[in-house]
């Protein structure tokens, strides 16, 4: 996913860029930093993790939904959609059911979801692995920015990436 993203900037003739990503796409962030440094202004890896098995682990009625087939009507699709991110909300604020609802609806419109997919990058991020030693090469500034009431993606997992690199600011709310 990293590479397609280069791939993408490619297209689009961008040099270089700000790279953000969010949860799995935190890993795709550190992983271009590591990967393809010319190509990078600044990283912002929110919600993520180094890949560190020693850290918390999310626990598994957390994970399933994403292996999990997605219903093909839409008003079930819609609840499956709010109810997932209702699992995954932290506690700091109120859940704004009528805006996942919204969004929930807006995904279905583009096509719904495909769980199969989900799970195929779901594994390879796993696969990923530890990147603590090669964050570590990055030059470009970083800020990491992690909530610490996150149920999918513990605080230990943003403090071990900005712990890991060397330019990282981090941000904690």
């Amino acid at each position: 996913m990293a590479d397609d993203t280069i791939g993408l900037l490619d297209k689009l003739n961008i040099e270089k860029a700000h790279i953000c990503g969010i949860s799995m796409g935190s890993a795709n962030t550190q992983t271009i930093g590591i990967g393809h440094p010319s190509r990078v202004l600044s990283l912002i890896p929110v919600m993520g993790s180094t890949g560190n098995p020693n850290l918390p682990q999310p626990k598994p009625e957390l994970i399933t939904p994403l292996f999990t087939p997605w219903p093909e009507e839409r008003e079930a699709m819609i609840e499956n959609y709010v109810n997932i991110n209702r699992l995954w909300a932290g506690t700091k604020f109120p859940f704004n059911e009528e805006w996942f609802r919204k969004k929930g609806g807006e995904a279905y419109n583009r096509g719904g979801f495909y769980a199969e997919g989900t799970a195929r990058q779901l594994l390879a991020g796993m696969a990923h692995g530890d990147r603590r030693s090669k964050l570590a090469s990055i030059k470009a500034p970083t800020l990491v920015i992690h909530g610490s009431d996150d149920p999918l993606a513990s605080v230990e997992g943003g403090k071990d990436t900005a712990q890991s690199n060397t330019w990282s600011g981090t941000a904690y709310h």
